[in-house]
């Protein structure tokens, strides 16, 4: 049993794994945060464009363009919801580059619509 790179304390099986095979939808904001950031870790990009709102979402995200970026962890801080359809998720995600430490904390906006949760975009915090 392999613990889920997103934090959570839970198994990959039971966290992450079923939002990315398309088993189940992230139940939460917070859910389809982790799930975001496993997807990143282990370079899912359909997953990432098909989770992104459509009003924001790239064409793509070059994520091999890094080849030496490995993500090394997830924090949550806060998630917030604003109304049934609308979250915020402050998260902060450390990650090295060529050996050099990296963190990116953003303020993420999320919005619900026919019941699946997307990521819309999000403000870098300093």
């Amino acid at each position: 049993m392999d613990p889920c790179l997103c934090g959570s304390g839970k198994s990959a099986e039971s966290c992450c794994r079923p939002c990315h095979e398309g088993k189940a939808p992230a139940a939460t904001a917070e859910a389809l945060m982790r799930s975001r950031y496993v997807a990143y870790a282990l370079g899912l990009e359909p997953y990432l464009l098909t989770t992104w709102h459509a009003t924001t979402r790239p064409t793509s995200l070059a994520l091999d363009k890094e080849p030496n970026l490995r993500w090394l962890g997830l924090s949550i801080k806060r998630h917030e919801l604003n109304g049934e359809n609308r979250a915020i998720v402050e998260f902060i995600a450390r990650y090295k580059i060529d050996g050099r430490a990296y963190r990116l904390h953003e303020n993420s906006r999320f919005v619900r619509e026919d019941g699946c949760w997307f990521y819309v975009d999000g403000d870098i915090k300093e």
